[in-house]
Order: C-alpha cells, then sequence, then structure tokens
C-alpha cells in the first residue's frame, strides 16, 4: 500500500473555485466535498506509485478572514466546520495588516495580507517526508512559493513521490517541470464533488450551503 497525504493550499483552491462558479453557468462549486476530490485521485497516485493508494490524511490550510465582513467570516467558519467533519485536518494562519503606497493618489492605506500558510504547508511537506508519514504526497496548489521546498524534499527523499494537483485554471508550467507527473483539477471534478445540502454532521446537527454559493 502506498500510504498518501494531500496538502491543499486553501486560497488557491478557493479562488480556484470561484473562478470554476464562473464558468459553470449557475451551478455550484463553491461547497467542495475536499474529501471526496481528494479520493477520487487516488488511483492516479497509486498508478505512480505501483501500488494501491491508501488516504492517509488530508491536510488543509488556510486563514480566517477577520478583516472582511461579519459575513464572509461566517461562511469560511462554517466550511471549516464542514471539512473537520469529514476528517480533515485545518491548519489556519493569519491576516496581517500593512500599510501600501497608492502612487495615483498617493497617500498610503491599509492592506491585509494573509501570513504563514505557504511556510505552514513547506513545514508541513519536510516534516512529513522526515517522519515518514507517507509514501506519496500531492500538493494541491499552483504557487511557485513552495517550488524550493518541492526541489529539496525529492533531492533529500529521492524514495517520496512528490507531484502537484493544480486547482482549476492553477496550472503551473515551473511546477510542472518540478514534478511532471503533476495533473490539473478539471472543472467537472468540482461540479462531482460537492457537499450534501444540508450536510449532515455525526452528530446529527446540519449545516446548509450557503446562499450566495
Amino acid at each position: 500500500m502506498s500510504r498518501t497525504i494531500f496538502l491543499v493550499d486553501g486560497f488557491n483552491l478557493y479562488h480556484s473555485t470561484v473562478d470554476a462558479q464562473k464558468d459553470a453557468r449557475g451551478a455550484t462549486t463553491k461547497w467542495l466535498d475536499l474529501r471526496s476530490l481528494c479520493e477520487s485521485y487516488l488511483p492516479i497516485a497509486g498508478r505512480l506509485s505501483g501500488e494501491k493508494a491508501l488516504l492517509e490524511r488530508i491536510y488543509y490550510f488556510s486563514a480566517p478572514p477577520t478583516h472582511r465582513p461579519k459575513a464572509k467570516q461566517d461562511r469560511h467558519s462554517l466550511y471549516m466546520k464542514c471539512l473537520k467533519s469529514t476528517g480533515i485536518n485545518v491548519e489556519l494562519g493569519r491576516f496581517k495588516p500593512k500599510d501600501v503606497f497608492c502612487p495615483k493618489c498617493n497617500s498610503f492605506f491599509v492592506a491585509h495580507e494573509e501570513k504563514e500558510t505557504d511556510v505552514a504547508i513547506a513545514t508541513r511537506l519536510f516534516e512529513s517526508c522526515q517522519s515518514d508519514e507517507a509514501d506519496t504526497i500531492v500538493l494541491m496548489t499552483g504557487d511557485t512559493d513552495l517550488a524550493p521546498t518541492v526541489r529539496t524534499c525529492k533531492r533529500l527523499f529521492p524514495a517520496k513521490i512528490i507531484f502537484f494537483a493544480f486547482p482549476y485554471k492553477r496550472t503551473n508550467l515551473e511546477l510542472v517541470a518540478i514534478a511532471p507527473e503533476s495533473f490539473s483539477i478539471k472543472l467537472r471534478s468540482y461540479l462531482r464533488h460537492q457537499f450534501t445540502d444540508p450536510l449532515i454532521l455525526s452528530d446529527g446537527a446540519s449545516i446548509s450551503k450557503p446562499i450566495n454559493w
């Protein structure tokens, strides 16, 4: 058996679902059942390893949008609860305010920058290789900030299979060069793997999809 884990860049994936929903002609993509989506790619991991792939764990990296309107914060919190209910490990970073200069209006304004997520994914990737947590590691992102860590892990742990599952419209050729086994997620995959509405939790409670999702 090939023990397989997924490291999911939550923001990269979310913005991908936003693009997908625009192309889906009214169909829902944001109410994504991430566990079901990851499980659907186990045969790919199995073919690369030459053994049947066993889903060991899914890590989801995000940050609560505390600088955004309460409705958006509530939707984020709701979705994190849905993910956790399916056994996904959610690791949250933070948004940090910073002053940004606008040359057009010749003044500064406060923007918010998501912090820690890339470092958290890179750290988890290295830790998973070092601790022998998995044989195959799938990174669900198209962010090139992870390129140095992936190169290093492939060099230090050559027995590990590491590749990318690029979110819809997030394919990156630089990352493909590092991991040629990588593939791109199709719009139809998002459409196929959506939570039920409402989602019934193990304790009998239910969570309904947000109206504007």
